[in-house]
């Protein structure tokens, strides 16, 4: 060790090798001397803080990185000494040290800073080559001390064993931290400290002096000072932690010379003499106790001691003037060892040895590197032989999870310094493979923070972060070699190790879209597994969002928004335009061009987004909260032509990744649907960024709904948006959209179960019916829904009819106004013919013995009352009357009279058709009565009414039906407000008056007295009319239809 010091390189250098010799043979039994070799020796001399030559300072640093490519030289400094309280943190000194020696500071890269690199380097490395030799904790254990216990006492049973020297040393590195957290409050405030202490149960609840002496003792970090005013106290307490704090050296075999020097190096003696007097009197006691020698008795011990520091005052303190001799120190120390002189040898020693070198009664405070002394050498010796065993580790990485989050931030920076200074390829790529050994140490161990710093570093060394400050950026992009290595390890980490990358998503993608904007990505990077197999629901309007890399396409790769450049020059020169002369690129910027499309090439940017079904659910998370950012918020407004293009590329990306988590749509789905409605509501104008937004969302769901039953209705409803487009954006995407949501039924009918996805796919398709180039794929898609039974469901018979109906109503009009009269009236009985067999069919359904009867009824309502828009005769009418309507009830009336046990819930049943009846007839009352034989229908419907009025269910008349029966003919006021039913009529109004009475009375006895006590019609006209508007609200809805004939 003393010869290390010495200030021939070469010596230093035999040295080293012999230590390093001695670790690879003996290292099991040189635990503590390897701890003071690199603390006193190459740490002193590596930092060139002691007065070291360069030169002595670059052999540190070679014997320093030779130990550090020793595969588990850097793991078992960590488990002895790092995790041992009574040792420094040599791991962690050791490895801020190569951090710190790589930096080059306000200088050019020498030949130091590269060995620091490699050393460092060789740790990362060794590190992620222990990955694949199994017992990896991803996790570090969770150490909680439930109750006290002795720290300075924790063991481990066998030091041999993994299996229990791992869980130690990690206990035993958590007891450590601890206590130096504790120091840390202690030098704030000393109560508050052994409070924390005990809060922690480091120390006990009560405190006790053993406890307390042993922090003292064995706690790094502790002001020494504090230390010495507390054993120095009076109080009883105090005193009593000075002798246990004593009672932790270990004397045996010295002479008091070197064990008061150990003894004042662990505190600053206290400047008051009673304090003086009470700290060498423990001293003394525990000196004698253990190394009698030639003293007599303990108060011989404190003498002698005493006599000490006074010589040591005076020899080396600069204000005394007049020193001590030797005889004077002999003359002062007579009759002190009980009476007798010591050997006169003995004391002309110990004044030597004190003249030589100071007893330093103010040690160095925190964490210096002390210089190895005599006296620290007899006292490591001392402890060597009751330290804890030394830990051999083998090539497996046991503590690398713990070991790694201690070095990776230094290890980075440092890495970054030295590859931003660097200027030869061969140290750029030692840089590299240390940045792809960090990338792999923290995607093993799960430390995202760690990985998210290292390709935040990364992206600035390519930079393409950097606003273009070059006239050509692709060449300058292919001429740096730094920036293309930096891109390529980028993309490596992202595909690589994606899992664990969280923040870091937003750099890299920054660096994707740079690329981008530069024309240098593939065409379809954004492309999922699956769309070479699948039409694409993209309809391929608008303009390209890449460009090829081929060399047939060279002249479209080039600076955005200049024509200046080697692009440029490219498209001018293979343009059909040679009006002007075009200067050929030369050999040096085609092979930068090469060189950056190779580039690209290497880093499979594809990849990252294709292969996104394989990161974590939190990673995946962090990439498409990323995309969205990247992709900006919509504005109502006009947006650049630049930003757009970045809002397409990114949603073309997000549409990629959900399309490829199809499995994971639900972790997905909500942040996607988000972004895709903001577009869609926020456009006004037809433009790229809808277009791929819309066909984007129609795609997602045509792909998707096979594989999501359980999101199905959450799919389809995402297309609502799509049916509120802006009026000028519909219009110009109709047909396409049409077209894609009738290839979404027939690929996803059977998967399509809900009303509500039913109602939003045939509103997608019924909207069509009015324009003139998309209403026939709309048709198309309800016609193959409406066509095979096998698609029709309880949950879409009605919409589908009622779509259909619309597409009728529309194409009728449009008839209308294109055909000549007679064709139309020919094309219009047709419909009605039509439109009467729909009715007839219906009626059958009306009669079915199972309970659908109901739901033909309420669907025959809608096919009669529903039918504004189709022209129906009367004559069609008067058919409809005889062969549905009362023909129904007549059969419904003979079914209840005759089969009720076979028909449940016949009632309701009647007083479905009850309504459907007067609900037909007051809605076309206007029209029928025209007619010459409106006097038969009417009196053929009361006749309906006083059958149905008398009627038995279940062996008794339905109240139910006879109060709606009577509710129901009150309607005749209506007849009576319009003019229909008079007293007086030029068109038969007497007999239709007479006749409707005759029946009413059978029904109703009491009805014409209560509601025309007055015969007279001239008198009560207006009365009875307002009376009348107030009264008749037995079928509401058809009372309004009516009144709008």
């Amino acid at each position: 060790m003393q010869f290390g010091l010495s200030t021939s390189p070469l010596i230093l250098s035999m040295v080293c090798s012999i230590v390093l010799n001695l670790y690879q043979h003996l290292r099991s039994e040189l635990k503590l001397q390897l701890e003071a070799f690199f603390s006193c020796l190459i740490l002193r001399l590596a930092q060139g803080k002691y007065g070291a030559s360069y030169q002595q300072q670059e052999v540190a640093m070679e014997a320093l990185v030779d130990f550090c490519r020793q595969k588990t030289f850097m793991a078992e400094m960590y488990a002895n000494l790092d995790c041992d309280i009574t040792c420094r943190n040599v791991f962690k000194v050791l490895a801020n040290l190569l951090s710190k020696s790589a930096f080059p500071v306000n200088c050019h890269l020498s030949a130091m800073h590269i060995l620091a690199l490699d050393g460092l380097i060789a740790v990362i490395q060794g590190m992620a080559e222990r990955i694949g030799n199994g017992s990896i904790s991803s996790e570090q254990a969770h150490v909680i001390l439930e109750e006290y216990l002795p720290f300075w006492m924790v063991k481990c049973d066998n030091y041999a064993d993994p299996v229990h020297w791992v869980p130690f040393v990690r206990r035993r590195k958590y007891i450590k931290r601890r206590l130096m957290i504790g120091a840390d409050h202690f030098n704030r405030d000393p109560k508050k400290g052994l409070e924390f202490l005990q809060g922690t149960h480091l120390l006990p609840d009560k405190l006790d002096p053993q406890s307390v002496a042993c922090f003292f003792r064995y706690t790094a970090g502790l002001d020494k000072n504090l230390v010495g005013d507390f054993l120095g106290n009076h109080d009883e307490f105090c005193v009593q932690v000075l002798h246990e704090f004593a009672g932790t050296f270990d004397f045996q075999e010295m002479n008091l010379d070197p064990a008061l020097r150990l003894f004042l190096e662990t505190f600053r003696l206290p400047g008051e003499s009673q304090k003086i007097q009470r700290v060498l009197k423990a001293f003394s006691e525990r000196y004698y106790e253990q190394s009698p020698q030639i003293l007599a008795n303990k108060d011989a011990a404190l003498l002698l001691s005493y006599s000490l520091i006074m010589l040591n005052t005076y020899q080396h303190n600069v204000q005394v003037k007049k020193k001590m001799t030797e005889e004077d120190f002999i003359r002062n120390n007579r009759h002190i060892n009980g009476g007798n002189d010591l050997p006169r040898e003995f004391l002309s020693e110990l004044y030597h040895s004190i003249c030589k070198n100071e007893i330093r009664t103010t040690p160095e405070q925190g964490f210096g590197y002390p210089e190895m002394t005599p006296s620290r050498w007899i006292d490591l010796m001392h402890k060597s032989k009751k330290t804890a065993p030394f830990i051999v580790v083998d090539s497996r990485a046991y503590l690398d999870h713990d070991m790694f989050p201690i070095m990776s931030g230094p290890t980075i920076a440092a890495i970054s310094v030295v590859f931003d200074h660097a200027e030869h390829e061969d140290v750029y790529q030692t840089c590299i493979d240390g940045f792809l050994s960090v990338a792999k140490i923290s995607a093993c161990h799960h430390l995202e923070d760690v990985l998210d710093d290292l390709v935040v570093s990364l992206c600035k060394f390519t930079t393409l972060l950097n606003p273009s400050s070059v006239e050509e950026p692709v060449l300058a992009f292919g001429d740096d070699i730094k920036a293309r290595m930096a891109t390529v390890t980028v993309c490596t980490i992202a595909n690589g190790y994606g899992d664990y990358i969280r923040t870091g998503w937003r750099n890299i993608l920054d660096c994707i879209l740079r690329l981008h904007k530069l024309g240098l990505l593939p065409a379809r990077v954004a492309s999922d597994a699956a769309d070479e197999s699948e039409p694409s629901a993209d309809p391929g309007h608008g303009k390209p969002i890449t460009y090829s890399l081929s060399s047939a396409h060279l002249q479209s790769i080039g600076t955005p928004r200049r024509s200046s450049g080697l692009m440029g020059r490219f498209s001018q020169l293979l343009s059909l335009d040679t009006e002007e002369p075009r200067s050929q690129p030369t050999e040096q910027q085609l092979a930068a061009h090469q060189r950056t499309l190779q580039t690209i090439q290497k880093c499979h940017i594809d990849s990252i987004f294709t292969e996104s079904k394989f990161l974590q659910a939190e990673s995946l998370l962090q990439l498409e909260r990323t995309l969205i950012w990247a992709a900006g918020r919509p504005q109502k407004g006009s947006s650049s032509p630049e930003d757009e293009d970045t809002a397409i590329f990114c949603l073309e990306l997000l549409i990629a990744i959900t399309l490829n988590n199809r499995d994971r749509i639900v972790l997905l789905w909500q942040g996607v649907y988000e972004h895709i409605a903001n577009i869609v509501q926020s456009t006004v104008m037809p433009c790229g960024l809808v277009e791929k937004a819309v066909f984007g969302l129609l795609r997602i769901c045509q792909r998707l709904l096979p594989y999501t039953e359980n999101l199905a209705d959450e799919l389809l409803r995402s297309l609502q948006p799509v049916l509120k487009l802006d009026a000028r954006v519909a219009d110009a995407y109709c047909e396409q959209i049409t077209q894609e949501v009738s290839r979404l039924v027939k690929a996803n009918a059977t998967h399509i179960r809900s009303q509500m996805g039913w109602r939003t796919i045939t509103s997608s398709l019924s909207i069509t019916a009015r324009h003139p180039e998309a209403s026939e794929a709309g048709f198309d898609g309800i016609l193959y829904i409406m066509s095979d039974g096998a698609h029709l469901f309880p949950a879409n018979y009605v919409l589908c009819v009622d779509a259909a109906r619309q597409f009728a109503v529309t194409w009728t009009h449009e008839a209308k106004e294109a055909m000549r009269e007679d064709d139309a009236g020919k094309m219009f009985q047709d419909v009605g013919d039509l439109w009467l067999r729909l009715a007839q069919g219906l009626r059958k359904v009306c009669l079915d013995q199972r309970d659908v009867r109901n739901h033909g009824l309420l669907s025959l309502d809608k096919c009669l009352t529903g039918v504004d828009d189709i022209h129906i005769s009367h004559g069609l009418w008067l058919q409809c009357f005889d062969l549905v309507i009362f023909s129904m009830l007549y059969d419904l009336l003979q079914i209840a009279q005759g089969h009720q046990k076979d028909y449940r819930n016949m009632e309701s049943t009647l007083i479905l058709a009850t309504k459907l009846l007067s609900k037909v007839f007051l809605q076309l009352l206007h029209e029928l009565a025209q007619l010459t034989t409106f006097c038969k229908l009417w009196l053929g419907v009361l006749s309906r009414m006083e059958k149905y009025m008398k009627v038995k269910v279940r062996g008794k008349k339905s109240e139910k039906l006879q109060e709606l029966v009577l509710e129901l003919l009150k309607n005749i006021f209506v007849m009576k407000t319009r003019g229909v039913l008079m007293q007086r009529s030029a068109l038969g109004g007497d007999r239709l008056w007479e006749l409707t009475w005759l029946h009413v009375n059978n029904i109703a006895p009491s009805l014409q007295s209560e509601v025309f006590p007055d015969q007279d019609p001239e008198l009560k006209h207006g009365e009875t009319g307002s009376v009348v508007s107030g009264e008749t609200v037995s079928v509401p809805s058809n009372e309004g239809a009516g009144a709008g004939s």
